[in-house]
């Protein structure tokens, strides 16, 4: 299995937190670990890290992969370069793009992973905590390796409750995650301190413009809290088609054959980039596993700052906007559902590459209109949000611009996908400088 953690911002001390987790996994599961740091922070971060790798206690079957973006470079340089992929050069650029990107990063640990022959990539996030119980962590790994690849008639065994339809039974368990607690998972509670009904209008601008006000208020009221605030007590999981809105790329892990066959969106400054397997493995109706052993969400001192300010704002703008393709891609999933498989109950990856491109083509009207109140939400709050809207105003056709590349690009991404996993596995790792 491969433990990832990707960072850009300084981490030690929860290096050290999922060292002890990949110890964890390894003590009480038949399985070798590789943790996977994959470091995208500056120097004086990437140091401290480096010394909490080396002060990790040795652990049987485990093995720690401490990779900064030069060693990431020459590892995907490598693997383009044998898959013979069009367009090479843009591809490269969407693995490992110059700007914050969710998705990309994912995508890096999935052909890593592919690369060192794991079966399974268990996700962390560098501003998060595990619990604690009784003096000791609780680590969601338990559960994920307990069900994770099963057949689902066999994982109901090792679940609290079984809520999934017969017909699944003979489907693999390709997800197992959980959400978290703490702080909401986008930096948007100011906004409704300030004022919940700008609030409601700003986060119901991710919904299909279709539904009705009676399904936004919902949305609205789901979005971005994860498991609220009460701390874990005890084990509960469910098997079942894992509901999207319940689990958290910080608490996650995925079955290689999910992973190795479709990408995450690679764009950029974008949140929730890197949330699509979860929606695709829930309308696929691959089986899942919820549970309960949620992660600590706290936010780091950057995003307090005026330019942390200014770009999480960006990010979150960008995320609204591209709604507007992926609202249409969900629903042609959900309506495809259990075709989304093969006769191997693979998913079929030219079929979501389809669904993509032709996102790409939609009319950007809504898009205009979704900017159009994002400017009018924004100034009624005064202050840097005003400042905020006013450097948006600038911006308009270059997101607007930016929303559709990213879509076209997450097409041509996908399209690449089976010769870049193909080459990793080929390559594998130790002979790139991992």
């Amino acid at each position: 299995m491969c433990l990832a953690l990707p960072t850009n911002r300084s981490c030690p001390a929860t290096i050290s937190a999922i060292g002890e987790e990949a110890a964890y996994a390894a003590r009480h599961f038949d399985v070798e670990v590789r943790l996977l740091i994959l470091d995208s922070s500056d120097d004086a971060s990437r140091s401290a890290h480096a010394r909490a790798v080396a002060e990790l206690p040795t652990a049987a079957n485990v093995t720690v992969h401490h990779l900064d973006e030069a060693a990431q470079w020459d590892f995907l340089r490598d693997i383009v370069r044998r898959a013979g992929v069009a367009e090479p050069d843009t591809v490269l650029r969407l693995l490992l793009p110059a700007d914050v990107s969710y998705g990309a990063c994912t995508n890096r640990a999935f052909l890593i992973a592919a690369a060192l022959g794991c079966r399974s990539m268990h996700r962390r996030d560098s501003d998060s905590a595990y619990q604690v119980l009784d003096g000791a962590p609780v680590f969601p790994v338990h559960h994920e390796l307990t069900s994770l690849g099963k057949p689902a008639a066999e994982a109901c065994t090792g679940v609290t409750e079984t809520v999934l339809d017969p017909a699944h039974a003979d489907r693999p368990v390709s997800l197992v995650g959980s959400s978290f607690i703490g702080e909401l998972s986008v930096d948007i509670a100011e906004i409704n301190r300030l004022d919940q009904g700008v609030y409601h209008d700003v986060v119901s601008l991710w919904a299909p413009v279709g539904w009705s006000d009676e399904d936004k208020r919902y949305l609205v009221d789901e979005s971005f809290k994860g498991a609220g605030t009460a701390p874990f007590t005890a084990d509960h999981s469910t098997l079942t088609l894992v509901d999207p809105m319940r689990v958290d790329m910080c608490n996650i892990s995925f079955d290689h054959e999910v992973y190795e066959r479709v990408p995450l969106p690679p764009a950029t400054s974008t949140i929730g980039s890197d949330y699509f397997l979860i929606h695709l493995v829930h309308d696929a109706t691959l089986p899942g596993v919820l549970h309960n052993r949620n992660i600590e969400n706290f936010y780091t001192p950057e995003r307090r700052t005026d330019a942390g300010f200014l770009s999480y704002q960006t990010r979150f703008v960008k995320f609204l906007l591209s709604m507007l393709y992926f609202n249409s891609v969900y629903a042609r999933m959900s309506a495809a559902g259990a075709e989304l498989l093969d006769d191997q109950q693979h998913v079929r990856a030219d079929t979501i590459a389809g669904f993509l491109r032709e996102s790409a083509g939609l009319d950007r009207s809504e898009n205009v209109w979704r900017l159009d109140r994002i400017d009018i939400a924004y100034r009624k709050l005064g202050g840097r949000y005003e400042t905020f809207a006013d450097q948006l105003a600038g911006r308009r056709e270059q997101l607007l611009d930016e929303a559709e590349r990213d879509i076209a690009d997450f097409a041509l991404l996908t399209d690449a996908w089976a010769p870049l996993m193909r080459a990793a596995r080929e390559l594998g790792f130790g002979r790139t400088g991992g």
